[in-house]
Formats: C-alpha cells, structure tokens, sequence
C-alpha cells in the first residue's frame, strides 16, 4: 500500500457517510470505482474507526459493483480492527437505507455479501432484511474457561455466535467471559461472537434481552443484528418462543427477528439512522 498521505490524497475529494442502526455506526465509502484496495480499505478501517482521534465507529464499508448478477451492489465490510467480516446485520440495515436514500438501487434490493445474497427492503426509516441461512446449529454445548462451566450454543447467522442464557442480563460479566469464549479453542482460528440473553415480559409479551461481546470490535457493542438474530433462532429452536421475536437491545431499541420455518430464512428489521456526509482531513489518517 502507498503511504497514508498518498492514500488520503486519492480520496481526499470524495465523500464518506456516516450511518447508524440500532446503536452500531458505521463509516461507508462508495468504492464503485473500485479505488481503493483490499488493503487500503484494511487501514481506513483500523485509522478512521477509532475513537477519540479519527470518526469513530463499528464498523467500515466500501460499497462496490456486484459480480453476481442477482445482485444490485456488493460491499466490503471491516471490523474497527480492520478485520474482514463475512455479515453484519445492522451494518446491512444501515447501508440499505442510505443506498436508497441515494438512489443508487431500487426497492427492494439485494447486496451481494460474503455470507451470500441478502434482501433488503427499506420502509421509511425502517429496513427489513434476510440473513444467510443459519448453519452449524450445536445446542446444549458444554464451554469451560478459567471462571467457570457453561451451557451454551452455537450457530453461524452470516457470522459465528455463541448464546448463553443468563437469568439477570444486566448483570452479566460481559467484558469478563465474552473474550474467554470469543477466543476459546473450540472456535479456532475464526473465533465467535458472544451473546448474552435473557427472556422477560414486557407488556404481557415474552421478549428476548441480549447483549453482546462482539468480535473485531473485542468488546460489547449496543446491538449486534446477527446476534439478536441468534439468539432469536436459538430461542425458537429450543422451543422458548415463537417467531416473530421482538429483541431488546443493549442500546434500548426492539428489533423484530422472524423467521421462515420452511425454508429456515431469518429476517432481521429495525430502525436506522443516516447521520452525515463528510469530507475527511487528513489528520484523520495519520
């Protein structure tokens, strides 16, 4: 890769966006030109994402023309760290709304992932989309760290999660066990995700109350689209609750996570936020 100063001064001109969705942000750049590499988009990644002294956000991504024909566009999608991410539900949300906004697809649509096609529908601020299908289903695990014994499961949303039920969430030693199993050897190389959840009444109507350590960011975020979906499956698959399955976030937004029991099709819907379109100096880089 060419300096960063070379890097800026390519894209110096151009626009960044920033989007958000349920409390995870995320810078977007319109890579349609395919400007910027595999490696340059690794270091926006790890210089643009970090707090305080950059933009800050979750996640990066470079939205790119599709190879597949079934799809409209594709993207790139980074962690803060610059690690590639195969999904991201509330980053897939986010994107959607914004590409509309654009005018850049129609509606719906489907952007090309590497978890696969995804549908996305976009209702006003609200965005409705389908995760890949859920694979690798492992219920009842038995998980051992320095603290403790867990019964866990596991399944891969478009992304790899691991799903303990906790009886008081918010108590939960998120920060203390999420990286104990995020990087446990039964999830090597990979790694996964962690979610914590919790079933509770809210209004007379059984919910789900998650939290999650989420790898890449190697800390909990505010939601995780993948991960409320998760353990939405999980809860269904254990016979819980029924779909549709409202989740509530740690950022204190409802998803709504249904699910297609014949064809095994998660669908993921909630609010997102477009927040701005910027120019970036150069300090932001360095």
């Amino acid at each position: 890769m060419e300096s960063w100063f070379e890097l800026w001064n390519k894209i110096k001109d151009d626009h960044f966006y920033k989007v958000s969705a349920s409390g995870n942000d995320f810078i977007v750049y319109l890579n349609l030109e395919e400007k910027i590499t595999l490696s340059e988009g690794k270091y926006l990644a790890q210089k643009l994402c970090r707090p305080k002294f950059s933009l800050s956000a979750d996640g990066f991504i470079l939205i790119e023309p599709a190879k597949r024909r079934e799809a409209h566009v594709a993207w790139r999608f980074y962690n803060a760290d610059g690690s590639s991410a195969e999904m991201c539900g509330n980053g897939a949300r986010a994107v959607a709304r914004l590409l509309n906004y654009l005018g850049l697809v129609p509606n719906p649509f489907y952007l090309e992932t590497l978890a696969g096609i995804i549908y996305a529908e976009v209702i006003g601020n609200r965005v409705k989309i389908t995760l890949s299908n859920p694979k690798d289903l492992a219920l009842n695990l038995t998980i051992r760290t320095d603290y403790d014994w867990y019964l866990a499961h596991f399944v891969n949303t478009g992304v790899p999660h691991v799903v303990l039920f906790w009886d008081k969430v918010e108590e939960a030693p998120v920060d203390k066990i999420g990286p104990k199993i995020r990087y446990h050897e039964d999830f090597k190389p990979a790694g996964t995700n962690v979610n914590f959840a919790e079933i509770f009444t809210q209004d007379g109507e059984k919910m789900l109350k998650v939290r999650t350590y989420e790898r890449g960011v190697e800390g909990e975020t505010l939601a995780c689209g993948t991960g409320a979906s998760a353990c939405a499956y999980i809860a269904y698959k254990l016979d819980l609750l029924k779909p549709p399955i409202k989740v509530l976030t740690k950022g204190g937004e409802i998803l709504e996570i249904d699910i297609d029991q014949e064809r095994e099709i998660i669908y993921l819907e909630g609010e997102t936020l477009l927040l701005c379109k910027m120019h970036v100096f150069e300090d932001a880089f360095k």
